[in-house]
């Protein structure tokens, strides 16, 4: 029999500082039977919060539903200050293949759960990545441009900023929301040994690919304030094209370049198993790493929870 399919879905919302408000979006993601939670990590100085769920589609497009519902609920984008880019309360939803289905169904997954969200919530949507309509809106920084404030302006007038889906206005408070459908992303950060924030954003920009960088990675300078650090702030968008140690070996070469070293780097999220082993030898100065954060450790815990459970088994899977 072919595998029961499998896919993966880490909608990012714009709230890192009030947890309680993503303890509601997690409540609601877990009250749908057949859907696994397998990592949620929040940030304050990002102000924002990533969720990492897996399961069937129809399911996962359920809890999916609920959490941008309860998003939209919760979250008042016209309040928030925080350090990273977002258009929405739900700022992105991504579908990712994992077992049994090709990127090509996620994708029209996607656009499903787009024509749901405006049709129950009101929400203009932005499909992007493999589930884009629009050749120039497959890259997420295109769909963000301007951001919420800018979007905001500029949806009603500029025909270039109109949504896939929905009316010519954003939702009062939850904004819009890009909903796309992508291959595994890891999420990784590299905090320098300064707070000059300028710094981080020099080196960031030397290395995306977009400026002629890296292939498959995107970079922004982010000012940790909390902490008294300045972060390179990094999406690997294809590890076994670009991997992990590789961007941090070029972010280590640009900080010594401006007389600066790496205090560590951070996972944000969960990283695939291949992408670690690629990575075998190289100190990559993790804070805090632990084998919990291997999406195929958390998969299979996810699948054999009853049973583990049942023996006694720890929960950091295999």
């Amino acid at each position: 029999m072919p595998p029961t399919p499998l896919v993966e879905c880490v909608p990012n919302f714009s709230e890192g500082r009030d947890l309680s408000k993503i303890d509601a979006i997690v409540y609601a993601i877990e009250s749908v039977p057949g859907v696994y939670l397998l990592d949620r990590s929040s940030d304050a100085d990002h102000n924002r919060s990533v969720i990492t769920m897996a399961g069937a589609p129809e399911p996962l497009l359920a809890a999916a539903l609920r959490a941008v519902g309860k998003a939209a609920e919760l979250i008042d984008l016209t309040a928030h200050i925080g350090a990273h880019p977002r258009i929405g309360a739900t700022d992105v939803l991504p579908f990712v293949p994992v077992r049994g289905i090709t990127l090509e169904q996620c994708a029209a997954l996607a656009q499903t759960a787009g024509h749901e969200i405006w049709r129950r919530f009101r929400i203009p949507v932005f499909f992007y990545e493999a589930a884009a309509m629009r050749t120039d809106r497959k890259n997420l920084e295109s769909v963000r441009r301007g951001l919420f404030e800018g979007l905001r302006e500029e949806i009603a007038s500029n025909p270039e900023r109109a949504p896939d889906v929905g009316d010519r206005r954003v939702h009062p408070s939850a904004g819009a929301i890009a909903v796309g459908a992508r291959k595994f992303l890891i999420a990784y950060n590299i905090n320098l040994n300064t707070p000059d924030v300028a710094i981080a954003k020099r080196i960031a920009k030397r290395i995306r690919a977009s400026n002629g960088g890296l292939p498959f990675v995107k970079a922004i300078g982010v000012d940790l304030r909390s902490r008294g650090l300045a972060q390179v702030s990094l999406n690997l968008t294809d590890f076994e094209q670009t991997p992990i140690h590789a961007v941090f070996g070029a972010v280590k070469k640009e900080a010594a370049a401006e007389g600066v070293t790496i205090a560590h780097s951070e996972l944000i999220g969960l990283i695939p198993r291949a992408a670690l082993e690629a990575a075998s030898g190289h100190d990559l100065l993790f804070e805090n790493f632990s084998d919990t954060q291997v999406f195929e450790n958390r998969v299979w815990w996810a699948e054999n929870k009853e049973s583990t459970q049942a023996s006694g088994e720890p929960s950091t899977g295999r």
